[in-house]
């Protein structure tokens, strides 16, 4: 079993999205400045995490990025930490419907990390695991094994991707921002086929809460290497980096929990 270079390998997991067509000529060459920006980082394995507010756009984008740096050569693996949750039979033992209990409890980040990034990360391994269980069928994969070459690129999407647990693993971090509201509708939208007309309720009740958390507590953004406005697919653009304020600065520390509000006041 080897990787093959030039090759896009996803997970074999059910909860899929195909690989958007370019948007524009802007977006492209976004991609392509980001995906150089990544490999810049060395020839060896590199670990890409992309994190955002739900429905930012972060799955397209980890496609897109994962598409032009298989096109240097460079074999590829594409995850999402969707496939790394809890199973959702063991619901009754933990909260997982509140906001507060999503965060705490729907990722099982030991396995994220014994599957996925810690074979990623060794020179030693020659094969990892792209999904542990599918969120749609709640099938276990985690035997099935995709093949690591040395410059093996992983590329890795999903909410909560720079919490403390998994945060030292990546090479290179994504910020994809949109606004709360925005996330909200681009959310209930899409998950309208499952969740019906609880939807919005899911996204604004739910995972907008829980990412609210995030934020307060983690305070991901200063250190991710790129900052991308996606609110237009079409035009996305860089932002500048929003930098961690002096201890005692109030005024940019209350800022922090507030997604809407989380590139809206640049350093």
């Amino acid at each position: 079993m080897t990787a093959q270079p030039g090759v896009v390998h996803h997970s074999s997991s059910t909860w899929q999205q195909p690989v958007p067509p370019s948007a524009s000529a802007e977006r492209a060459a976004l991609i392509e400045e980001i995906a150089r920006a990544i490999l810049a980082r060395g020839t060896g394995r590199l670990l890409v995490g992309i994190d955002g507010l739900t429905a930012a756009g972060k799955t397209s984008f980890g496609h897109e990025l994962a598409e032009w740096i298989a096109g240097t050569g460079r074999p590829v693996l594409r995850a999402t930490l969707d496939d790394f949750k809890n199973p959702w039979k063991d619901r009754h033992l933990y909260d997982r419907e509140s906001g507060e209990g999503y965060y705490r409890n729907a990722y099982d980040y030991e396995r994220v990390r014994s599957l996925l990034l810690d074979p990623a990360r060794s020179p030693e391994a020659d094969s990892c695991a792209l999904c542990g269980i599918d969120p749609l069928t709640q099938l276990d994969h985690s035997a099935r094994r995709t093949p690591l070459a040395p410059d093996t690129v992983l590329v890795v999407d999903g909410v909560f991707a720079f919490r403390p647990e998994i945060d030292g693993y990546w090479d290179y971090r994504v910020w994809l921002d949109v606004d709360a509201e925005l996330s909200v509708r681009r959310g209930a939208e899409r998950d309208q086929g499952w969740a019906g007309s609880d939807a919005e309720a899911v996204h604004r009740d739910r995972y907008l809460v829980a990412e609210r958390i995030y934020l307060a507590e983690v305070d991901p953004l200063p250190s991710t290497d790129v900052l991308v406005d996606n609110t237009d697919f079409a035009r996305p653009r860089v932002l500048a980096p929003r930098r961690r304020p002096p201890v005692g600065d109030r005024a940019e520390s209350d800022a922090h929990g507030d997604p809407d509000r989380a590139f809206r006041d640049f350093a």
